[in-house]
């Protein structure tokens, strides 16, 4: 399992070629990588601005990490998510998982990208052109998680 929290970009190719390097029992990766946009909310954004709360976010993305596997027979899993000043165009966070099988790959990375954006301990500031503002959590991203806590009961 690899996590980090970095202000570097990140080479996709790269990371899914380690992520299932040299295990020959894996039959599916599924990722996700998502980038900054330059509207949100009918704005322009010309920046975003991510933080964290070292330790105590890499240690929530290793739980979020550690819950999909006891819920899919997944092999390995990782997170990368940038901090710090990024651009529209830009990449913020890569989730893959490798599994025997793209049910269990697919499933899993959806639950760490959905529980990542509704339980991870990060803030998002966006330059727009009438000043900066906070980004709150979206209603939308609180029912995409509470669905997996649904399937669970």
């Amino acid at each position: 399992m690899k996590i980090s929290v970095q202000e570097a970009d990140f080479d996709v190719g790269a990371e899914l070629a380690a992520l299932r390097a040299g295990d020959a029992r894996v039959g599916a990766v599924a990722s996700f990588v998502g980038l900054v946009r330059d509207v949100n909310e009918g704005s322009g954004v010309s920046e975003m601005t991510l933080e964290h709360y070292p330790g105590m976010t890499e240690k929530a993305l290793a739980a979020i990490v550690g819950d999909a596997r006891t819920r899919w027979d997944i092999y390995d899993a990782l997170i990368i998510h940038r901090v710090g000043r990024l651009l529209p165009c830009d990449q913020i966070v890569l989730v893959a998982v490798s599994s025997a099988h793209r049910g269990e790959a697919f499933a899993a990375c959806e639950f760490i990208m959905d529980y990542l954006k509704t339980r991870a301990p990060f803030w998002k500031r966006e330059a727009t052109p009438a000043g900066t503002r906070w980004v709150d959590a979206r209603d939308s991203d609180d029912s995409a998680a509470a669905r997996w806590q649904e399937a669970n009961d």
